[in-house]
Protein backbone atom coordinates (compact mmCIF):
# COMPACT_ATOMS: atom_id res chain seq x y z
CA UNK A 1 0.00 0.00 0.00
CA UNK A 2 0.91 3.28 -1.52
CA UNK A 3 1.37 6.32 1.51
CA UNK A 4 0.39 9.41 -0.09
CA UNK A 5 1.52 13.07 1.46
CA UNK A 6 -0.93 15.78 1.53
CA UNK A 7 0.21 19.21 2.44
CA UNK A 8 -2.24 21.68 4.61
CA UNK A 9 -1.99 25.39 4.49
CA UNK A 10 -2.34 25.71 8.09
CA UNK A 11 -1.67 23.39 11.39
CA UNK A 12 -5.66 24.10 11.95
CA UNK A 13 -6.39 22.57 8.67
CA UNK A 14 -4.40 19.38 9.60
CA UNK A 15 -5.52 19.19 12.66
CA UNK A 16 -9.21 19.00 11.11
CA UNK A 17 -8.49 16.18 8.98
CA UNK A 18 -6.57 14.05 11.44
CA UNK A 19 -9.49 14.74 13.45
CA UNK A 20 -11.62 13.35 10.96
CA UNK A 21 -9.46 10.24 10.13
CA UNK A 22 -9.55 9.47 13.91
CA UNK A 23 -13.80 9.44 13.83
CA UNK A 24 -13.79 6.95 11.18
CA UNK A 25 -11.54 4.85 13.06
CA UNK A 26 -13.44 5.09 16.39
CA UNK A 27 -16.99 4.58 14.30
CA UNK A 28 -15.37 1.11 13.01
CA UNK A 29 -13.68 0.12 16.25
CA UNK A 30 -16.09 0.92 18.69
CA UNK A 31 -13.57 3.20 20.36
CA UNK A 32 -12.43 6.60 21.73
CA UNK A 33 -9.09 7.13 20.50
CA UNK A 34 -7.52 7.94 23.75
CA UNK A 35 -8.94 4.43 25.09
CA UNK A 36 -7.31 2.94 22.30
CA UNK A 37 -4.32 4.72 22.73
CA UNK A 38 -3.78 4.09 26.39
CA UNK A 39 -4.51 0.07 25.54
CA UNK A 40 -1.92 0.05 22.52
CA UNK A 41 0.59 1.66 24.35
CA UNK A 42 -0.07 -0.81 27.08
CA UNK A 43 0.44 -3.95 24.76
CA UNK A 44 -3.00 -4.98 24.91
CA UNK A 45 -3.76 -4.39 21.16
CA UNK A 46 -1.89 -6.06 18.24
CA UNK A 47 0.32 -4.03 15.68
CA UNK A 48 -1.89 -4.89 12.72
CA UNK A 49 -1.14 -2.02 10.55
CA UNK A 50 -4.58 -0.76 11.21
CA UNK A 51 -3.77 0.30 14.72
CA UNK A 52 -0.40 1.25 13.65
CA UNK A 53 -1.60 3.86 11.09
CA UNK A 54 -4.36 5.04 14.28
CA UNK A 55 -1.75 5.05 16.56
CA UNK A 56 0.13 7.63 13.99
CA UNK A 57 -2.55 9.64 13.34
CA UNK A 58 -3.58 9.77 17.27
CA UNK A 59 0.40 10.99 17.75
CA UNK A 60 -0.31 13.96 15.23
CA UNK A 61 -3.61 15.10 16.48
CA UNK A 62 -1.60 15.51 19.59
CA UNK A 63 1.15 16.91 18.51
CA UNK A 64 -0.82 19.30 15.79
CA UNK A 65 -3.58 20.39 19.16
CA UNK A 66 -0.14 21.08 21.64
CA UNK A 67 1.26 23.45 19.00
CA UNK A 68 -1.87 25.20 18.26
CA UNK A 69 -2.69 25.80 22.50
CA UNK A 70 1.27 26.86 22.35
CA UNK A 71 0.31 29.47 19.66
CA UNK A 72 -2.65 30.78 21.66
CA UNK A 73 -0.98 30.87 24.79
CA UNK A 74 1.47 32.72 23.42
CA UNK A 75 -1.20 35.32 21.63
CA UNK A 76 -2.68 35.70 25.07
Amino acid sequence: MRKQTIQYTSPLDALVAVAKRLSIYENKQKMDSEEFFYQYNQGILSDDALFIEWANDYRHYLALRQELEQRFNYAA
